[in-house]
């Protein structure tokens, strides 16, 4: 999908505030923290059971990809992409059923936007230990699921709940766990140096 000219001014001005808003290279200032393993949710333990492939085979970190302008555009554009594309819907509305995670085609629940987000960025050359599906609380107290890129320039979020693109930090939730990122099976829980982390999501 190609950029309109609006689009893409705007994905220019935003990664050049990025670059000088005087971010280090090193995670900004109260990161996110891994503090153990955390429980694997349900939903994606059966995922990956259907996907056994995408979920079977550790990873090497080398740590954080370096953000370049391409990179940037890159994750606007596929997370504008799947947030135009894919209707919001209810796993019970979907399926039936509480909690199921799939790939969507035209509809799905937030945590199929990121299956998705994830599988289009690693086609397009993205480390997958750079890709962590993460697990956050919403101000209303619910659960909700985003794609977390790790970068240089610290982790941004995508969220199929807004096309901007945005660094964890600014967003106005509770981060609890996320993939680790060198097992795509398992877990770690977070506390997100903001606020004291409330809980788990075990859904």
């Amino acid at each position: 999908m190609k950029f309109s000219k609006g689009l893409g001014l705007a994905a220019i001005t935003a990664f050049l505030a990025i670059f000088s808003a005087g971010h280090s290279v090193a995670m900004p200032a109260g990161a996110m923290r891994v503090l153990g393993p955390a429980n694997q949710p349900i939903g994606h333990y059966q995922f990956c059971k259907s996907y056994a492939s995408e979920c079977a085979t550790a990873y090497k970190d080398a740590g954080p990809i370096t953000l370049t302008e391409d990179k940037w555009r890159t994750l606007l554009d596929v997370n504008y992409t799947v947030n135009s594309s894919i209707m919001p819907m209810t796993d019970q509305e979907i399926y039936g059923v509480e909690e199921l995670w799939a790939y969507p085609r035209t509809v799905g629940d937030c945590e199929d936007f990121v299956l998705l987000k994830r599988k289009m960025l690693m086609k397009k050359g993205f480390d997958p230990s750079d890709l962590l599906i993460t697990v956050v609380l919403q101000p209303n107290g619910e659960g909700h699921a985003v794609l977390t890129v790790r970068t240089d320039r610290g982790d941004f979020v995508l969220d199929n709940m807004r096309n901007k693109v945005m660094l964890w930090s600014d967003t106005e939730y509770t981060y609890l766990k996320r993939q680790a990122s060198d097992d795509p099976a398992r877990w770690v829980k977070l506390q997100d140096g903001r606020a004291t982390a409330v809980g788990s999501v075990g859904q």
